[in-house]
């Protein structure tokens, strides 16, 4: 990249963070974080020239990297905090990862897809985010690790994976978009081991999970 493609970039960036924040954004931290990750290396070839579009884009094997708007909402929903470990569900291109390591936390995430999780391991590594990818069914989540402080599901699911709300720390929250068509975004907030609080935040469309069926 040239010095004149980075000071353009940087501009569109900073665009779309103003974009972000008149559409309801609020946390600074998250809008601070979309400011810095170049979101034009997540994106696929060719379409980089609308990486700072609020809008979803293609990536590899039919699925999407998600709109800016979309992952700015998830990610106030979490509420991370510095130093918090995050489960992931759902990689894709890893540019939530990236974002999320922006604001501190220990990003732990899985794809099921072997291109995707190449792909984006290969390019966090590059660009200096220090996150640990898994490939397997993110729906059984990864207990070698918990319990997590913070997860987050980037794929519209029909419930509430049981094994999520297992390794979610006490006091830990889980945003998940819940419904077939359109999902309903959802936080979990765990307060004990019998006691969960369930609210919704509006409806947005994500690609399905997929559950291994055993």
């Amino acid at each position: 990249m040239n010095k004149e493609d980075n000071y353009l970039y940087k501009g569109l960036r900073k665009k779309l963070v103003e974009e972000l924040r008149n559409k309801g954004i609020k946390d600074e931290r998250v809008l601070k974080a979309i400011e810095s990750v170049p979101r034009h290396f997540f994106v696929a070839s060719g379409l980089e020239r609308l990486a700072y579009e609020d809008q979803a884009l293609p990536i590899e094997e039919g699925q999407t990297i998600s709109q800016p708007y979309t992952v700015a909402f998830q990610l106030e929903l979490l509420n991370i905090e510095p130093d918090n470990k995050v489960l992931e569900i759902g990689t894709g291109s890893g540019y939530n990862a990236a974002v999320m390591c922006q604001m501190g936390a220990k990003v732990f995430s899985i794809e099921r897809i072997s291109r995707l999780y190449k792909n984006a391991q290969y390019l966090l590594n590059s660009l200096g985010y220090k996150c640990q990818l898994f490939l397997g069914d993110g729906s059984e989540g990864k207990a070698a690790y918990a319990p997590y402080d913070r997860i987050i599901v980037t794929a519209g699911a029909t419930d509430i994976p049981k094994p999520l709300i297992e390794q979610l720390k006490i006091g830990g929250r889980l945003v998940i978009p819940i419904g077939h068509n359109t999902q309903e975004m959802t936080l979990l907030v765990k307060h004990s081991e019998t006691e969960v609080e369930i609210t919704k935040h509006g409806n947005f469309v994500f690609v399905p999970l997929v559950v291994n069926k055993k």
